[in-house]
């Protein structure tokens, strides 16, 4: 089955790439999850908007990743959530949220779907966080949940 991918998915490709996947696959996964699309004519002159909007947002090139790497390895981020006693969240800490604290704390603006984090964060504490900037970069920072 032929596909276009309208996001990125791991071990797979990039956003406006044309893959050929197994039918279950793409029909069971991608396409209802919404990271492809199916791929026709129509749709494949789809790919220069999509790429268009990708390379507006991305990172330029590798010199521009190791800056962003720079800056992030250098902030402290706090995240001020609601918790209860013992430090335990009600609920749990969204990339999105991750985002905005380090927008927040000085950092660029980052990409959520590019954060690696190491599992839930369901309460409070420091956690080491990765982003993937460039296929070649990949910076770490420590987000510190506070009670707030």
């Amino acid at each position: 089955m032929k596909i276009i991918l309208t996001q990125e998915v791991s071990g797979l490709g990039a956003p406006g790439d044309i893959v050929e996947v197994k039918d279950g696959y793409g029909r069971n996964y991608l396409l209802p999850q919404g990271f492809a699309i199916a791929w026709t004519k129509g749709a494949e002159k789809q790919v220069t908007v999509i790429k268009r909007a990708r390379s507006a947002r991305e990172i330029r090139d590798l010199g521009h990743a190791n800056e962003v790497k720079g800056q992030l390895e250098g902030l402290k981020v706090n995240l001020k959530a609601r918790a209860g006693d013992g430090g335990r969240l009600f609920g749990s800490v969204t990339p999105a949220e991750i985002v905005d604290a380090v927008k927040s704390a000085g950092g660029p603006a980052l990409d959520r779907r590019r954060l690696e984090l190491p599992g839930h964060i369901k309460s409070t504490g420091s956690y080491p966080v990765r982003i993937k900037l460039h296929p070649e970069v990949t910076a770490k920072f420590d987000l510190n949940v506070v009670q707030g």
